[in-house]
């Protein structure tokens, strides 16, 4: 190793014990969680097991990534430097694979006139515009004295609003917002709460219970709820329900996200690392996801037998995990995290300082 090199690996290695592996293994975990409801979703109709367990993480696993994710922009102030790594880390990527997925669809999905559209994001893309959005209103957030119940009434008026239309998802944008603004109030204390062993324990029955009624209410219930891509009356109910319902599936996603939080584990193991690709395994696995859909791997029958179930969640975990380490992310960081410094003006005190 060189000598301008040790420095470096040096500050690498301390970087990384500086990092709370609880939250990596969090993330992780979570998107390993989002893999799986993907390689579930054409099993459902074959098995109402399999749509209950699909229900179940479809309730908490975006809602518990999405809360994450506000913790982690609290110190998002808007200024020049966190602005640029907004564009580059966030919309220079939203940009990139959501051309990247409309010409997928064009050729895998035998869809040639499939148009490029910006506006209209495309299957995984939305969460990058809403993150994007989340991010640029945060400062915003900070100076409401009531923003929890603020996102909520916002996410509650979208979900009775038809005329929101498809631009920008706006209606997953306004009505998951409410779990970023939940991270971005949250404190360390509350995740110490979560982290108890009374909380893992606890979340034992309250699993076990949702797990049952996911299963009572398959048959009975629109599983595009949990979406959270159409108002109320786009599914088919009065317009009061997508109140109720936004509040009533807010209070059920925080429960589980928290439950879920429960298990995580808080020392580093072998994939605490992987957390910080989490963003990299969630777009580059859409690819599989979609194209599972286009080559028609689910017609097998094997894959719809419990056995088949098993393999297909396995493989699922092992993609995303796959696509989420190091190599991969060095491999992609051009797209996902470019430099672009030729984009930006100089600062004027760097300048000064030179």
């Amino acid at each position: 190793m060189s000598l301008t090199a040790a420095p470096a690996a040096r500050t690498e290695v301390r970087a990384a014990k500086g990092r709370d592996a609880f939250y990596d293994n969090a993330k992780y975990l979570a998107i390993v969680l989002v893999a799986m409801g993907h390689a579930w979703e054409p099993l459902r109709d074959d098995s109402r097991a399999a749509a209950a367990l699909y229900t179940t993480v479809y309730a908490f696993h975006m809602p518990a990534f999405i809360v994450i994710s506000g913790y982690f922009s609290r110190s998002f102030d808007a200024s020049p430097g966190r602005l640029k790594r907004l564009i580059t880390g966030v919309a220079v990527p939203y940009v990139v694979f959501e051309i990247a997925y409309t010409f997928f669809k064009r050729t895998a999905g035998d869809d040639p006139g499939y148009p490029i559209s910006l506006l209209d994001p495309w299957y995984l893309t939305w969460f990058l515009i809403a993150l994007f959005v989340w991010r640029l209103t945060t400062p915003l957030w900070k100076v409401i004295r009531w923003p929890l119940p603020v996102a909520l009434s916002i996410a509650a008026l979208a979900s009775v609003s038809p005329s929101i239309g498809d631009d920008l998802d706006l209606q997953r944008v306004l009505q998951f917002l409410p779990f970023f603004v939940l991270g971005l109030v949250l404190k360390p204390e509350h995740f110490q709460l979560v982290r108890r062993k009374e909380a893992r324990i606890l979340a034992v029955p309250v699993f076990a219970a949702a797990l049952l009624f996911a299963y009572w209410a398959v048959p009975r219930m629109n599983a595009a709820w949990f979406y959270r891509r159409d108002s109320a009356q786009e599914l088919g109910a009065p317009g009061w329900t997508g109140v109720a319902m936004t509040l009533a599936m807010f209070g059920c996603s925080a429960i589980l996200a928290a439950c879920f939080l429960a298990w995580v584990p808080g020392r580093r193991l072998w994939f605490t690392v992987l957390g910080a690709g989490t963003l990299y395994g969630y777009l580059l696995h859409g690819f599989l996801a979609k194209g599972s859909r286009f080559w028609d791997w689910y017609e097998v029958d094997w894959v719809h037998t419990p056995w088949g179930e098993i393999v297909v969640t396995l493989i699922a975990a092992a993609v995303i995990t796959v696509l989420c380490t190091p190599p991969v992310q060095r491999m992609f960081r051009f797209v996902m995290e470019p430099k672009m410094e030729w984009a930006f003006k100089r600062d004027p005190a760097a300048r000064e300082a030179r």
